[in-house]
């Protein structure tokens, strides 16, 4: 009798969604493994291409560097793995990567469907629109009757059907799944305009043979907040990957840097915050089932959020992107850790 009872038991529990998987523990496999498998775009300025040196490099990339140095103690022991706008969530879903971090929009029905979970805001984005100059159009309403290219299943191509219908305007599509062949394209003359995260438009100017050939306009027509993406059914490694992205935010309002962080772990008279964050103090890392200085490692591996941002896309880089909405709230934005306590 008891053992019918438990047999129906996990019949509804499998009946309401619960699964077996719930209890997958992806952090010892990653630990087992020795190397993070991290999903990524294959050519985005700022946040993940290949630079000069033949190293992958960009704010996606440090994410994941960052996960590595918390959980395996080595930034270096990731593997990159290059994903589409169509594939991505397959990827995450099949295990043939372990976190998803492509500049990905944090929707509701990704949520909710696609078998996969939010992290951390990384960074707030907008949808723009960008097209040629020689076309002479100085916004997005002029724009009617225009082709596009478009990726599929992605937040830009249903955005920009809800906008163009909301205006009464047409639009014809040409779809490509990988991202090269979209922007290729486009300089090719096969469509007149793109539209994506104005961040990625921006970006992707900066590879074209002559960027002052095109304009990006002024229309942001969405709410983009973008991050990293973890397999659903595996609490620790959820908590992981979106904590490591809270230390490095919590990191720049501590004023913790990469050059500073070692010393003030072993300084007796750092802020209890500090100490909490970077172990020498609590039980945090511990409590996430990893070595006490995992955020230190991090820290050290990458910098804080503000280091990040300003390497790759901020002051220090060619993007030279503003902080805007990605500046911490103490600065009038919108960005800012949980508590470390």
């Amino acid at each position: 009798m008891k053992l019918k009872a438990i047999g129906l038991l996990v019949s509804g529990l499998l009946s309401v969604g619960f699964s077996t998987s719930s209890y997958a523990n992806l952090k010892d496999d990653v630990i087992q493994r020795g190397t993070l498998k991290c999903g990524i775009s294959s050519d985005k300025m700022g946040f993940s291409y290949i630079n000069d040196q033949g190293k992958w490099t960009g704010m996606d990339v440090d994410y994941c560097r960052a996960v590595a140095a918390a959980v395996l103690g080595d930034a270096e022991k990731v593997e990159y793995i290059t994903t589409t706008s169509k594939n991505r969530f397959t990827s995450l879903a099949s295990g043939e990567i372990d976190i998803l971090s492509r500049s990905t929009t944090w929707t509701v029905s990704r949520d909710a469907k696609l078998g996969a979970d939010f992290t951390t805001i990384w960074f707030y984005d907008g949808q723009g629109f960008m097209t040629r100059k020689s076309l002479g159009v100085k916004s997005a309403t002029e724009l009617d009757g225009a082709t596009f290219c478009l990726s599929p299943g992605t937040t830009s191509e249903h955005n920009l059907a809800d906008y163009f219908g909301s205006k009464g305007l047409t639009y014809r599509s040409v779809v490509f799944e990988k991202t090269e062949e979209l922007y290729a394209a486009y300089q090719k003359g096969r469509c007149d305009a793109l539209t994506n995260d104005v961040t990625g438009l921006a970006a992707r100017r900066t590879l074209f043979k002559n960027p002052d050939e095109h304009i990006i306009l002024p229309e942001v027509i969405s709410k983009e907040p973008l991050g990293a993406y973890v397999k659903q059914g595996d609490n620790e490694w959820r908590d992981i990957v979106t904590m490591v992205g809270n230390a490095l935010i919590e990191a720049e309002e501590l004023n913790v840097t990469q050059q500073n962080a070692e010393e003030l772990a072993k300084s007796s008279s750092a802020k209890p915050a500090i100490k909490r964050l970077l172990g020498s103090e609590g039980s945090l890392g511990t409590d996430l089932g990893l070595n006490q200085n995992w955020a230190l490692k991090a820290i050290e591996a990458t910098g804080n959020y503000g280091e990040i941002f300003a390497h790759h896309v901020g002051v220090n880089s060619p993007l030279k992107f503003e902080r805007g909405a990605n500046a911490l709230y103490t600065d009038g934005g919108l960005m800012y850790a949980p508590p470390f306590r």
